[in-house]
């Protein structure tokens, strides 16, 4: 009886074992499903929106190179009728084409005037005078109303039989008024199938651009004999009506009949949207894999649960690590496009900004020259003076930063070098901060230009001072380094590394990502601009390497700067500071062409070079200064700005005169900003920065008639 009442109570511990050994695993299995397609999605999805993230910024930056195109081939023809045009076509059309060149999503740039009938080509000449794209929708478009910058559909073209879509732009009107015709370019869609290929991880990931009416402009993959716009009861339009910023959906494409989860964004500023998918297929394929990679250690259940959390665990760890990992690189190329467009606005003003101050500091020179009887006007003077000397360094820390100061790089051995830089710390330091040097005896030579790596390490040094209230110690180290492209640096080969440590407060870990950003300070209000170490890093980058900054809060700071390794020979570097001489009227010196289209700092020039003992020829332009030197055979110095109106600058004017008045004219070029004045040094010419006074005009001047060789001044 014992035994029998015993029965249920065995039978009942194995009965829960057998359910147990059935229901554990099957549970396990069915969270298993659960977990992994919530990963698979989420996966997707972020892999999609990085995409996306990439294709807008890629969209973004061809439309709005095309569309800058659009409005400098608009400046090249603006004041030109259409006989005009048509008289100068085969200049315009190499004009064009130089443009064209240089940018491969553009495959031609025409002009059309108002009946629709070409003027000028980039990629024909001359144009078919029989060709009518009055019916083309670009056109179209642009009759009725301004458009703007309209963005065509696909085209066949009627030369060449080749497809495209086409950005156009509206010509400037008539002097009486009306439509005038239009500027098109011819955009490639193969230019974005390209990157598309290069983006995508294999045939299971689709990308296009797309106009907001459902009308492909590329994608990828291609396919042939299929409708390239789509319907509005396609997914993707009635997506956009629901969310026209950004969304995603399922759908099968209607291009290719394949399923896929398709996200999208517009385009800001334009009609058109990016996408990129992924096939649904391929996540459903990626579950069945993964799944059955569980089920092979899933028969048991205790090692089916510990084989799970571990594989889940090391899969989760490497997903972690690839999204920091790309979230890093993200992070990284957005604040170097930050810093690329404040370097394009530091560019585009630095012209007009160092006109100004010429103009202003020009006349206060003029002015202190006249007795001056109240004490308050000389001090008022001098402030206007010290003032547009400080807006003159701050432009030049800017345009340095934005790499786009001109430099006269010379081999230096930093050897020699560094203990003159030693001794000028030392009287620009306090007396309780000691500066030791740290050089390894065999030191590379390095090209820079002199100046602004002395510039660089005063920068650097003051900040070190700033950090050190209380007194410290500031090392200055350069040794040679060989890098590999593994990320640290984002530089390969051999480079001098020059280091400069104190051992001040230190920077906070957040915030040393933005060091180098322009107009970044942690200093008090009045204190400092933000812009030492950017010009310190402008500097590196514009010598052909990089500066990094690694830090730890009070126990000091390094900054390294990675010049490259040159193997030309060191020669003595010229003084940066030259002792200034009293400017002295001279005797006849002979005559001076004066080259600027700006006429109050030609006057100030005028001025300056009359004091010197010149005799002074204006002219506003190229044209009018080729004419005076044709006319006059006493023209000893050709004196001219670089930015010039017209079709032709300062640097072309200086060429002329190299080749058809050899050894008979001289030729100074003078620049507030220009991004063709380091071409202009390169080749050998000689290089006035504004704003200038009469001083470092005479010294320019001697040096350029001493001997025609790269000179860089001011």
């Amino acid at each position: 009886m014992a035994v029998h009442l015993g029965q249920p109570n065995v039978l009942w511990p194995l009965r829960l074992i057998a359910a147990l050994s059935v229901i554990g695993p099957t549970l396990i299995f069915g969270y298993a499903i659960w977990s992994t397609t919530r990963a698979i999605e989420q996966k997707s999805s972020e892999r999609i929106e990085r995409a996306l993230d990439i294709l807008q910024e890629h969209s973004l930056k061809a439309l709005q190179t095309v569309e800058r195109t659009l409005a400098e081939a608009n400046e090249v023809l603006r004041g030109l009728d259409d006989d005009a045009i048509r008289a100068d076509e085969a200049q315009l059309s190499r004009r064009l084409g130089r443009t064209q060149a240089a940018l491969p999503q553009i495959q031609a740039i025409w002009a059309f005037d108002a009946a629709g009938h070409p003027l000028v080509a980039s990629t024909v000449t001359p144009v078919p005078a029989g060709l009518d794209n009055s019916d083309r929708d670009y056109f179209q478009a642009q009759v009725a109303h301004d458009a703007g910058t309209f963005i065509g559909d696909i085209v066949q073209a009627k030369l060449g039989g080749f497809r495209f879509f086409v950005m156009s732009a509206r010509r400037p009107e008539r002097p009486g008024g009306g439509f005038n015709g239009i500027v098109a370019i011819s955009v490639l869609p193969g230019h974005f199938r390209e990157f598309y290929g290069r983006l995508s991880h294999g045939v299971a990931d689709s990308f296009g651009l797309i106009r907001s009416d459902g009308a492909f402009l590329a994608r990828f993959p291609a396919v042939l004999d299929r409708p390239e716009r789509l319907d509005a009861r396609s997914a993707f339009l009635q997506g956009v009506m629901r969310e026209p910023a950004r969304g995603a959906f399922t759908a099968v494409s209607p291009i290719d009949g394949v399923e896929r989860r398709i996200g999208y964004r517009r385009v800001p500023g334009y009609p058109v949207y990016v996408q990129a998918g992924i096939e649904t297929a391929t996540m459903g394929r990626e579950l069945r894999s993964t799944l059955l990679g569980h089920l092979a250690f899933g028969l048991p259940a205790t090692l089916a649960l510990g084989a799970l959390s571990i594989y889940a665990l090391r899969r989760t760890e490497r997903f972690q690590a690839e999204v920091a990992r790309r979230e890093v690189a993200e992070a990284t190329l957005k604040q170097a496009q930050r810093l690329e467009a404040v370097g394009r606005l530091t560019g585009g003003v630095a012209h007009d900004f160092n006109n100004l101050l010429m103009v202003v500091s020009g006349n206060v020179e003029r002015l202190k020259r006249y007795p001056v009887a109240d004490e308050r006007q000389r001090r008022a003077l001098d402030a206007i003076e010290a003032a547009a000397k400080r807006g003159a360094s701050l432009t030049g820390q800017l345009l340095s930063f934005s790499r786009r100061q001109t430099h006269a790089p010379v081999p230096v051995d930093l050897v020699r070098r560094l203990p003159q830089f030693q001794d000028m710390l030392r009287s620009s330091l306090r007396g309780d901060i000691a500066v030791e040097l740290a050089l390894a005896p065999d030191l590379w030579l390095t090209k820079v230009d002199l100046t602004e790596l002395e510039l660089a390490i005063l920068n650097l040094a003051v900040n070190a001072r700033d950090a050190m209230p209380g007194g410290g110690r500031l090392t200055l180290a350069a040794q040679n380094v060989t890098l590999a492209d593994d990320g640290t640096v984002g530089l390969t080969g051999e480079f001098v590394a020059l280091s400069l440590t104190d051992t001040g407060n230190g920077i906070p870990p957040d915030l040393l990502a933005r060091v180098f950003e322009p107009f970044f300070t942690t200093k008090e209000v009045g204190k400092g601009t933000g812009l030492g170490l950017s010009q310190v890093y402008g500097f590196a980058t514009q010598s052909g390497g990089t500066a990094t900054v690694a830090s730890q809060p009070g126990r000091g700071t390094t900054v390294t700067l990675y010049l490259p390794r040159t193997t030309e020979p060191a020669r003595p570097a010229p003084d940066a500071h030259p002792p200034r001489q009293p400017v002295r009227r001279r005797q006849d010196c002979g005559r001076i062409l004066l080259v600027d289209d700006n006429a109050e700092v030609a006057e100030i020039t005028r001025s300056y070079l009359e004091e010197l003992g010149y005799s002074v020829v204006k002219a506003h332009g190229v044209e009018t200064a080729l004419e005076i030197l044709r006319a006059a055979d006493d023209i000893g110095v050709v004196l001219s700005d670089i930015v010039m109106p017209g079709r032709r600058n300062g640097l072309d004017l200086a060429r002329h005169v190299r080749m058809e008045y050899a050894g008979r004219v001289d030729v100074l070029l003078a620049t507030g900003y220009s991004d063709v004045a380091q071409a202009a040094a390169a080749e050998g010419f000689a290089i006035l920065r504004k704003p200038f006074d009469s001083q470092q005009v005479r010294e320019a001047l001697d040096r350029v008639r001493q001997r025609p060789a790269l000179t860089v001044v001011g």
